[in-house]
């Protein structure tokens, strides 16, 4: 199991025919995509109306975690090895890597604080299959992808459609 960072999503959206539009793709068809309740959040707070609708149908075919009780006491003891280390994470970060870690999964994101949080422990990543986009993605911030309108396509029946054509980045 994958979790899929609001990164991720952002950049697959934006350019249905990246690579990393082709790897998240290929993780919804393979049935690894997981998604946390934060990141579904940020996902739809950042879509623009015309888009809400076929986001969250495609974001309701997968596997939803919510923070429990276990989730709060790993963020806690995360925040002290954090400030041992001299890093400071954000809110909605730290949740997302505890809610992954709490199904001992890795988080696919091109935000350079998940990145930050590997090197200390805290959470494992994912690698992309084709690391052209993860590696640019390592020193890009959460949002930072070029806009680029994606190709048409025809969306298959059996896998959800990511080419939507619009993504309000400056609500993201």
């Amino acid at each position: 199991m994958i979790f899929v960072d609001t990164s991720v999503w952002v950049e697959a959206l934006r350019s249905g025919e990246s690579e990393t539009a082709k790897h998240l793709v290929t993780l919804l068809d393979s049935g690894e995509a997981a998604l946390s309740a934060p990141v579904r959040i940020e996902i739809l707070s950042g879509a623009s109306n015309r888009d809400n609708a076929q986001l969250r149908r495609v974001l309701s075919a997968l596997p939803l975690f919510f923070p429990t009780e276990e989730t709060w006491k790993r963020i806690d003891g995360w925040l002290e090895q954090a400030r041992e280390a001299g890093e400071r994470f954000g809110f909605a970060d730290m949740l997302i890597a505890a809610i992954a870690a709490d199904q001992d999964a890795k988080v696919w994101s091109l935000d350079a604080d998940f990145a930050r949080m590997a090197r200390i422990g805290l959470v494992e990543i994912h690698r992309a299959e084709a690391s052209g986009a993860q590696e640019r993605g390592a020193s890009m911030s959460r949002g930072g992808a070029d806009s680029a309108e994606p190709s048409p396509s025809e969306p298959s029946a059996d896998k959800p459609d990511l080419q939507i054509t619009h993504v309000d980045a400056d609500r993201e």
